[in-house]
């Protein structure tokens, strides 16, 4: 295992043709991939806010999409397929890597399933989590390995804090990033630049959805609270500053993503409250 190891820190950052198509081709938006990018980064900061990690130390977003809402098998780690042996190593390579699958069976293989942040945070408490070198890199498109759950794991203790509303949200940013979604809504997230975003202008908005943010930053505008969140949209990562005063109003539309009811734009907040003890 530990040459296993060595490799992957060895190879990190290096992407097989297959994924770097994949990525190419890949929509937008990845809710899956998202909440899990946001979950670790959220656990990597608080780790080294409460000097639970002596460096800032990136854990494996891709280890969550593969696993978080996988049914659990009972005694996985004792089997003999799940052993990191040589026989294990090459049947892995001749039926998953070096034998091109036919068209779609790699795409049912991958099939994610939808989970949140929160879901993260309490998968990573449940069963710990490796360290980004030592798993695929996000967006893999080869299945783990069933050998990969002997890959360690970094214990995770703790408990997942929800904020009822922004003012918990930002009492809990006083101590450390925040979690949210962020309600988005075209043209306007797509102009806003270095002013502020404050939702829906009227006539010709689209709705984009809900996306994970990092909330980062709180201050006064001009008598207004504002917040500056971390998102990643468009397959590109920046900052952008939010109102709080913004009240959105129910759209028309029979889309179910639409929204139904009156709501600020950031919502859903959650951090990762660890036990120093």
């Amino acid at each position: 295992m530990e040459s296993l190891l060595q490799t992957f820190e060895e190879t990190a950052g290096l992407c097989h043709p297959d994924c770097v198509k994949a990525s190419n081709e890949q929509e937008d938006y990845d809710a899956s991939q998202s909440a899990a990018l946001i979950a670790v980064s959220l656990i990597s900061s608080a780790r080294v806010i409460f000097k639970l990690d002596s460096e800032y130390t990136e854990y494996s977003a891709q280890y969550l999409v593969d696993n978080v809402g996988k049914e659990e098998v009972e005694g996985e780690m004792d089997q003999q397929s799940c052993q990191y042996t040589v026989e294990n190593l090459l049947r892995y390579l001749v039926e998953n890597v070096w034998i091109k699958k036919e068209d779609g069976q790699g795409e049912m293989d991958q099939q994610r399933r939808e989970f949140t942040v929160k879901d993260c945070f309490e998968f990573a408490f449940k069963k710990g989590l490796p360290r980004s070198v030592h798993w695929a890199h996000v967006g893999c498109t080869f299945k783990a390995p069933p050998f990969a759950c002997q890959i360690p794991r970094v214990p995770m203790k703790g408990e997942v804090i929800e904020a009822t509303d922004l003012g918990e949200a930002l009492k809990l940013g006083m101590q450390q990033p925040v979690g949210a979604r962020l309600h988005v809504f075209s043209p306007e997230f797509d102009s806003v630049g270095e002013g502020i975003y404050d939702g829906p202008s009227g006539n010709g908005t689209s709705y984009v959805g809900l996306r994970d943010v990092i909330m980062v930053e709180a201050e006064r505008v001009k008598g207004e609270t504002v917040v500056t969140v971390q998102i990643c949209y468009k397959k590109k990562t920046s900052f952008v500053k939010v109102s709080t005063r913004s009240m959105i109003l129910p759209l028309n539309g029979d889309d179910e993503s639409q929204v139904r009811e009156p709501t600020c734009l950031l919502v859903d907040f959650c951090i990762p409250r660890f036990s120093i003890n």
